[in-house]
């Protein structure tokens, strides 16, 4: 941990743990990075961009939501359905993908024009999963601003510090691991594997949401 007064280190060590305990699951944004990993496209540019949105994340919810008591329920209903619309299209791609086996067939050959993501289009994902994922806005951006407040000033900043560290721990880590395995993973079976668990995660979160905005 970072050597802060003793203090203050409790309120980053919770931050730190509190973030790491809400990215660590196989979110949107974790299975996209995953994608661009074995791809072997913009990988770094992809988690620099997820990086630098949850920093931007934790500080509105520290500094801003959280002081507010969190969103309204007509933007927090407004977000959540445009990531249902957002978790379902991409579902049904990866689902296409699966049944086609178009992955399987893309990692065993050279990459096409077509194929290969421009860096236009790898930014435009990346924030598009960062952005328009309902997880970042409703357990980041509310979760954590809600729980620095317990930390009063100026803990709050420092359990915010810790967050974001979190974040960086977590994505510079699965780059380095998704570098050193990679090889390994770009199999046919692996790829369709990929894109069917994808599609179940995408789907099965957009019910959850669904079921939530429904009251059920």
């Amino acid at each position: 941990m970072l050597p802060l007064s003793h203090a203050l280190a409790p309120a980053f060590n919770a931050g730190l743990l509190l973030s790491l305990s809400l990215i660590m699951a196989l979110g949107p944004q974790n299975a996209h990075v995953l994608r661009m990993g074995l791809r072997g496209q913009h990988m770094w540019l992809t988690i620099g961009l997820c990086i630098l949105s949850d920093v931007l994340f934790i500080g509105m919810s520290v500094l801003g939501l959280g002081q507010l008591g969190g969103l309204s329920d007509t933007i927090r209903n407004a977000l959540v359905g445009a990531g249902i619309l957002f978790l379902l299209v991409y579902g049904a791609q990866a689902f296409a993908r699966f049944r086609s086996g178009a992955a399987a067939a893309m990692s065993q050959a050279n990459a096409s024009d077509e194929a290969v993501m421009t860096r236009r289009q790898a930014i435009l994902a990346a924030l598009a999963f960062s952005w328009l994922n309902p997880h970042v806005w409703l357990d980041t951006a509310v979760l954590l601003g809600t729980a620095s407040l317990a930390w009063g000033q100026p803990g709050n900043a420092v359990f915010g510090a810790g967050a974001a560290t979190g974040s960086v721990i977590w994505f510079v880590g699965l780059g380095v691991c998704l570098l050193c395995l990679g090889p390994r993973l770009r199999q046919p079976g692996v790829w369709r594997a990929l894109d069917g668990l994808v599609a179940l995660l995408m789907w099965g979160t957009a019910l959850v949401l669904g079921l939530g905005l429904l009251g059920l």
